[in-house]
């Protein structure tokens, strides 16, 4: 048996139990992963909140779309994986588990140089930081807006942007200014003003030619489309409705967005190879046991989390 956390009902944190479930052996083109650590992020809540819907079929529905853990068992028809490995996983279903079937096509080796709980970070958010940087064409000679610096998604686009040979700016409140220049951005705070203080900024960096949005705001939507010139150069993962008013690439899950299978899936391994080379910072704010998950999604529906929030088995 294996115990996991559902929801068994739509609404807020409160309706999150633990249950005990037999465990599943792996089928062809499976593996059977012990879970040492399980990311939390938005997306997560959202399934269960009735933002997506409230579909009564589909509950209990099972938790956690990243992992990192060790390989306990291996189907038929793998290649790769091996009973043993650690590695991390994205996506999958159920994550927020003891253990956890998930196709062996979603694994890559675990970065040596990363905690289990930096692991478990890493490949949700940095996926979507690629799909923004692969879609608003970022690279170098760019000066990019990142709205949302200080979050899961929007930290590794700070870095990867840095990576790519961009000058980047990001918005963030002031008690993450020093960790984002260290990443190498220029800081500046959100709030009334927000658009005279990054005109402000351009003013020394020269005009922003792409801006990513994480945070989902008017206020960064706003500013985004009022100093970037190619609205095919701003790109949001928070705001669906608005950024198809606004004529913006709007990406990820949502209504009419673009997923981006192909430029995610892409992304895990060179995500874990940037780990293991030690070039890509991994900020874990809190760890929680699974009896905890509640208090996780509230920490995470807060916003102010600063880093990633990790579940531990």
């Amino acid at each position: 048996m294996s115990r996991a956390v559902v929801a068994e009902a739509y609404g807020g944190p409160e309706i999150l139990a633990v249950i005990d479930e037999p465990d599943r052996p792996p089928g062809p083109g499976e593996v059977l992963l012990e879970v040492r650590a399980a990311g939390v992020n938005p997306a997560d809540w959202k399934g269960y909140s009735g933002m997506w819907g409230t579909n009564p079929r589909r509950l209990p529905i099972r938790l956690g779309y990243e992992v990192a853990g060790v390989v306990l068992d291996v189907g038929p028809d793998v290649d790769g994986p091996a009973v043993g490995d650690e590695v991390v996983a994205w996506p999958v279903a159920g994550g927020y588990a003891e253990r956890v079937v998930v196709p062996a096509r979603v694994v890559a080796p675990r970065p040596a140089g990363l905690s289990w709980a930096q692991s478990a970070g890493l490949l949700l958010s940095g996926a979507a930081a690629t799909h923004l940087l692969t879609a608003t064409r970022t690279g170098a000679d760019d000066v990019v807006l990142v709205h949302g610096g200080s979050g899961g998604v929007g930290r590794l686009a700070v870095q990867l942007a840095a990576l790519a040979g961009a000058r980047v700016v990001a918005t963030a409140g002031p008690a993450a200014h020093d960790d984002l220049r260290q990443l190498g951005a220029i800081p500046v705070a959100y709030g009334p003003g927000l658009l005279e203080r990054l005109r402000a900024v351009a003013a020394q960096t020269g005009p922003f030619t792409a801006a990513l949005d994480t945070a989902g705001t008017d206020e960064a939507l706003d500013a985004s489309v009022a100093l970037v010139a190619d609205r095919s150069r701003i790109a949001t993962i928070a705001a669906f409705d608005r950024g198809a008013e606004l004529g913006i690439q709007v990406l990820g899950n949502g209504p009419d967005a673009d997923p981006g299978d192909d430029i995610r899936d892409a992304a895990r391994a060179h995500l874990a190879r940037l780990a293991d080379e030690g070039v890509l910072d991994i900020r874990v704010a809190r760890t929680y046991p699974l009896d905890d998950a509640g208090r996780a999604h509230e920490d995470s529906r807060s916003g102010h989390a600063r880093g990633k929030l990790v579940l531990i088995p």
